[in-house]
């Protein structure tokens, strides 16, 4: 048998090495080319946070790895959804962005030239992704990176255009957009339990992700439960065991999760369900404590899903259930945070910015403007007892409930179901993540706004009708309307 050559085997273990070079993120290829530096990166959770973490080489494992190269490398970075969710990864000061990638092992890669050293970060651009972890630091060696000039103004090129000749592209986007309902109405409540004994109770969550109408004219994608804003009101016993089935749609672009107040246990529910698109996640917990309680997602950034639409009540029915009244209505108070001011046309964007800086565009009831005025207003009769199960979902702003010319018969303060309640109250005060349970009885026919008494928040959308039809009452309210408000 003839040997092989010493040429052939030099070869041989050229294309071997380069192989082997090949398949190891993290390592160096040099070529005619020049110096090519690979790395693998793959989205994933970590101790509540979302985060990169290295693949292979010697960044595998590393959470939010730091990058090398030197001027003049070409850097590869190969971005995989390790949990399903829709991330990209951004080196900004190179304007290098890559595709957004979701759907669990899908990948995306992205190619280009370290043109100047120094020391740079990356990260995710999604809202509320790198603020909830997804960054990390590429360092530079060589000479220093300039800065880009600014291009050279060129006024006379500049042609006006009259603003209302032109449809703002969130408009354009929004013309052709599927647009959803995706107010709840404040009738859609279970049924008071009754005597019976603890049982367990299965209860169906799942995440959607949907283009709402969050006023006339203006779109938003929300992030619901349930396809709605609150999500649904859950209705179980104390004693009862809560068997929650957290489902992600397929659709979704974020992992989501539950946090119920209502819940005993490290993360309220929200360690086991953090649910990537597509699976189910369940658990079980024990209702032990009496309570009207918020549930929301809890998956970072927490307040950014919260905003989005992700929050709803569970009423936890003490001993011997709740008094029986005539009409029972659930509302919901929360903030949208948009990149348009109040009111701007199309489809908008949700700003993390103005999340982190407490200054929301909008405050609702029940997910939208007018989503208890025009939409879906509280109806009931004069001389019914009326029951309002309210709480805050937030995620922000405290707000203090208010129902305008109505004084609330009994206050539950706090949701506290076991206590005495107060008694004729004009204004209850419900914090960020809490509830209260309100109850009076209509007493003379008209229309009554339903508000936060911080009233500026009037003028950002935030207000809801109780219409009350009967027979009038002058004996307690008579005179000749102005169609003031008397606020």
């Amino acid at each position: 048998m003839k040997k092989p050559s010493t040429k052939t085997l030099l070869f041989l273990v050229l294309i071997l090495g380069l192989n082997a070079c090949g398949g190891q993120p993290g390592k160096t290829l040099t070529s005619k080319e020049g110096t090519t530096v690979e790395y693998a990166l793959e989205s994933g959770l970590e101790d509540g946070r979302m985060v990169y973490i290295g693949v292979g080489g010697e960044i595998n494992g590393q959470t939010n790895p730091t990058l090398t190269a030197n001027v003049g490398d070409t850097v590869k970075i190969t971005l995989t959804s390790g949990e399903g969710a829709e991330h990209d990864i951004s080196f900004p000061d190179f304007n290098a962005h890559s595709e957004h990638v979701s759907g669990q092992g899908n990948s995306t890669t992205l190619s280009f030239i370290a043109d100047g050293g120094g020391s740079f970060v990356y990260f995710c651009t999604l809202p509320g992704h790198r603020e909830a972890g997804m960054e990390g630091k590429f360092e530079v060696t060589g000479e220093p990176k300039m800065a880009a000039a600014p291009p050279e103004s060129n006024d006379a090129a500049v042609t006006p255009t009259e603003p209302s000749m032109v449809m703002p592209v969130s408009a354009q986007a929004s013309a052709s957009m599927d647009v959803t309902d995706i107010v709840r109405d404040p009738t859609d409540i279970p049924p008071a339990i009754g005597v019976r004994e603890p049982t367990t109770v299965r209860i169906n969550l799942e995440s959607v992700e949907v283009d709402g109408q969050l006023a006339d004219g203006t779109t938003f994608t929300y992030w619901t439960f349930n396809g709605q804003v609150p999500g649904p009101f859950l209705r179980v016993k104390i004693g009862d065991t809560l068997e929650v089935h957290m489902k992600n749609n397929t659709s979704s672009t974020m992992t989501h999760s539950v946090d119920f107040h209502a819940v005993t246990g490290p993360g309220g529910g929200a360690t086991m369900t953090q649910t990537p698109p597509g699976q189910e996640t369940m658990f079980t917990a024990k209702a032990l404590n009496p309570g009207l309680f918020v549930y929301h997602c809890a998956t970072p950034m927490v307040a950014d899903h919260i905003a989005n639409g992700m929050y709803g009540l569970i009423l936890v029915e003490p001993e011997g259930g709740l008094e029986v009244v005539d009409r029972e209505f659930y509302v919901m108070q929360g903030e949208i945070y948009t990149t348009g001011a109040f009111g701007e046309q199309g489809h908008q964007m949700p700003d993390v910015e103005k999340l982190l800086n407490e200054d929301p565009e909008y405050f609702v009831f029940n997910g939208a403007v007018g989503a208890l005025t025009d939409l879906k207003p509280l109806k009931a009769d004069v001389g019914q007892n009326v029951r309002i199960f309210f709480g805050v979902g937030g995620p922000n702003f405290t707000s203090s409930f208010h129902v305008i010319g109505e004084i609330f018969d009994r206050v539950y303060d706090n949701a506290s179901l076991t206590a005495t309640p107060l008694t004729d109250v004009q204004t209850v005060l419900v914090p960020t993540g809490g509830a209260t349970m309100v109850e009076f009885r209509l007493e003379v026919p008209g229309r009554y706004i339903l508000v936060d008494h911080s009233l500026s928040r009037l003028q950002r959308g935030l207000a809801g009708f109780l219409v009350a039809e009967g027979e009038e009452n002058p004996e307690i309210y008579s005179g000749t309307p102005t169609g003031g408000s008397g606020h």
